[in-house]
This record gives C-alpha cells, sequence and structure tokens, in this order.
C-alpha cells in the first residue's frame, strides 16, 4: 500500500470483502435469505429483509465506492433501474440537462417514462462547458452526460461541466460504463455521482444484468438508499457475488481492452471501406486531449461509419465470426452491434441522424481474444460488406 491505501488492481480484488467471520471463507458468502432474525423489535445485526440490505450486497456496494473513490455505493437490479433511482430523486417540474448522446435506454427513461410524469430534460453537445452554462434554467436540478458516450464516443470535460454544475447549485451525475474507474474517476474530477450499468465492464462476462450509484454526498446517499428499499429494483445476492467476482479481473481485462481497441481503431482508420472512426484514442478524435487529461486510457468501444449503408453494415455483422452480432458490451468477448437499429432504436431518426447515427454506424466492444483473430473476423466482415448482395 502507498500512502493514500491500496490502488485500483488491489482494490478490485479486497475492498469490501473481508473473510467471512464465521468460517473464514476467502470468497464473500452468498447470503439468499429475504429476512433476518432479530432478537427484539427493531433490534437486528445490521439487517431486517433483503430489499432494504443484504450482507453479499454490501460488499459490492463497498467494492463499487472504494473504486470510484467514493463514501456510499448504491446497487440496483439494472443501470436503467439505477438511472431511474437518481431521476426519482427529483419532482415534477424540474429540469435536467442531458448531453446528447447517451444510451438508447437513458433515452427513453427521460422521453418515454418521467416526461409524462413531469420531468424536463433538454439535450445537448456539452462538448463546450459554456453552452451548458446557458441552458441552465431555474429550474435545474441535475446535469447528466455520458463520457465517453455512446455510441459516437464523444469526450466532455467532466471536472469543466462540474464547475458549471456547482455555480448553478445543482448535482452532475456521470455515467462511466465505457470508462470504468479503471480509466476515470468522475467524483475526483467534481462530479457528485457515478452511474454504472455493472452488466457491462464491471462485471465483464455478459452473464449478469445490475447497476450501481456511487457518490459522496451524505443527502444523496439518503434519498438513494430510500428510494433503493421503496421501489425495490435491486440486485439478488447471487447477481451481487457474480459482479464482485467480475471485478476481480477488472484490471486486467481493461489493459487489454485498451490494447486491442487501440490497435483496431489504427487498422480501422487506414481500411478503404471505413469512411471514419469515432476512438478517443486517435489524434483525429474531437475530444482527444480532453480524454488524454482524463482518462488513464481509452477504453474498449469504437464505433465506426462503414461505406455502403444499411447493405452493407448488414453484410458486416451477419458475416462476423469471432464477433457476435449481439447489444450490450464489456464483456470478455467481442461484439459488434448496428445502434440505429438495435441499441439506439428508442432514439428518433432525426435525434439520431443529428448525432451522427446512420445507417452504416457499427459499434464494437472489443474483447479479450487473439488480436490478430479480431483483426481477420473484421476483414470477414469487409469483404462481405464488399458485395452484400453476395449474401452470407
Amino acid at each position: 500500500m502507498h500512502d493514500e491505501g491500496p490502488r485500483l488492481d488491489t482494490l478490485c480484488i479486497h475492498a469490501g470483502q473481508e473473510p467471512d467471520p464465521v468460517s473464514g471463507a476467502v470468497m464473500t458468502p452468498i447470503v439468499l435469505a429475504s429476512t433476518f432474525v432479530q432478537d427484539g423489535p427493531g433490534a437486528h445485526k445490521g439487517y431486517d429483509y433483503s430489499r432494504a440490505g443484504n450482507p453479499t450486497r454490501t460488499a459490492l456496494e463497498g467494492c463499487l465506492a472504494a473504486l470510484e473513490g467514493g463514501k456510499h455505493g448504491v446497487a440496483f437490479g439494472s443501470g436503467c433501474a439505477a438511472t431511474t433511482a437518481v431521476l426519482l430523486s427529483l419532482k415534477a417540474g424540474d429540469h435536467v440537462l442531458v448531453c446528447d448522446d447517451v444510451y438508447g435506454g437513458t433515452f427513453r427513461i427521460f422521453d418515454k417514462v418521467l416526461k409524462q410524469w413531469g420531468l424536463e430534460a433538454t439535450f445537448l453537445d456539452m462538448s463546450d462547458p459554456a453552452k451548458v452554462r446557458e441552458a441552465v434554467r431555474p429550474n435545474t436540478r441535475l446535469v447528466w452526460l455520458e463520457t465517453p458516450s455512446n455510441p459516437m464516443l464523444k469526450i466532455f470535460d467532466i471536472a469543466a461541466i462540474a464547475d458549471v454544475a456547482k455555480q448553478a447549485g445543482v448535482p452532475l451525475a456521470v455515467d462511466n460504463t465505457f470508462a470504468t474507474p479503471m480509466l476515470q474517476r468522475p467524483l475526483d474530477l467534481g462530479a457528485s455521482m457515478v452511474v454504472h450499468s455493472t452488466t457491462k465492464y464491471l462485471n465483464g462476462h455478459s452473464d449478469v444484468v445490475g447497476g450501481a450509484v456511487i457518490t459522496s454526498d451524505e443527502g444523496l446517499a439518503e434519498k438513494l438508499h430510500f428510494l433503493q428499499k421503496s421501489v425495490g429494483g435491486v440486485p439478488s445476492p447471487f447477481d451481487c457475488y457474480m459482479v464482485l467476482r467480475g471485478l476481480k479481473t477488472l484490471g486486467v481485462r481493461m489493459k487489454q481492452h485498451v490494447k486491442s481497441a487501440q490497435v483496431l481503431a489504427d487498422h480501422l482508420a487506414r481500411h478503404p471501406q471505413v469512411e471514419r472512426v469515432f476512438y478517443p484514442g486517435l489524434a483525429s478524435h474531437k475530444g482527444h486531449e480532453i480524454a488524454a487529461k482524463q482518462m488513464k486510457g481509452f477504453g474498449g468501444m469504437i464505433s465506426f461509419e462503414l461505406a455502403g449503408g444499411l447493405d452493407a453494415a448488414t453484410a458486416f455483422l451477419k458475416n462476423l465470426r469471432i464477433f457476435a452480432c449481439a447489444e450490450s458490451l464489456g464483456g470478455v468477448e467481442s461484439l459488434a452491434e448496428h445502434p440505429a437499429i438495435m441499441t439506439h432504436a428508442s432514439v428518433p431518426a432525426e435525434a439520431r441522424r443529428a448525432i451522427g447515427i446512420g445507417d452504416g454506424l457499427i459499434r464494437l466492444s472489443v474483447g479479450v481474444e487473439d488480436l490478430d483473430d479480431l483483426k481477420d473476423d473484421l476483414e470477414r466482415g469487409f469483404k462481405a460488406a464488399r458485395d452484400p448482395r453476395a449474401g452470407g
């Protein structure tokens, strides 16, 4: 340990996870109890009902808080449940500033679910923090952003936007799913909350759905714990255990994701069938300098525009053999998807076009397979895309 305590790779394995005091088990036990015995009314050992709290969930929440440098971790049954909990801390008539490029499920929560209950949202490009400042209204109560964003890999200056939010007297929530705390820690840059889909890199094996919010703000933590208990969108003890198991290899996995993604992004940028590559590790990326400043690595996600539009994109995706055509991201296996039809179909076509989600856009989640095999697989897709009518 250094003066500030264990480093991130060590926290991944040990934070929040003491050996079981009963058996000495090194791995956190899966406590499947729905209820807990009390010595008398209200005289329990810290747990009374598993919706309100569970020892396995406590271990996960402690680990996530430590990794993000926060005091409180609050786990949920999905990333969307975590997002919804943050928004349920607001009330009808409140206004939220949201970056224009967000996960389709996040857009759906704002536009299709909470809008009908009177929560207002303005979607805007946050590349210029001055534009964020200009968009603040008297009833603005939250700023929400993703960086890198999904699927266009936009980079937003967390520290600068946190300063805008602070001046406005409102919290900043940052969805850190793409970067993970291994590459970026928004709380250190001034954010009030960090949101994760633990389904993705934190778990890393495409076998769990979960979410979390991390904060050091006592008032926000109290609201989130109340909503966690009251609304009940909590993860099962087994799912918490699975995410804890995945977290133990987060450090080594992220190193490989970043290494392979950088090589593939460079390869795609030179490919004659690729019109444009979106990856913050490329010097040509608009947000490259900011990403280099606030991130320790550029991530494992790449989006690119394939020449030939929808027919070419469809042929490309259908002919891949290692990259699975599937939604989600962040697993050890490589995935490829078509945002306009798959993850971002809930975003209106006009809004998709405005932020660059076209029919030829493909998003890659680069896994940890052999890099040459991944290159060969992409070339298999490119070959099919050159003559989509040939099928495959």
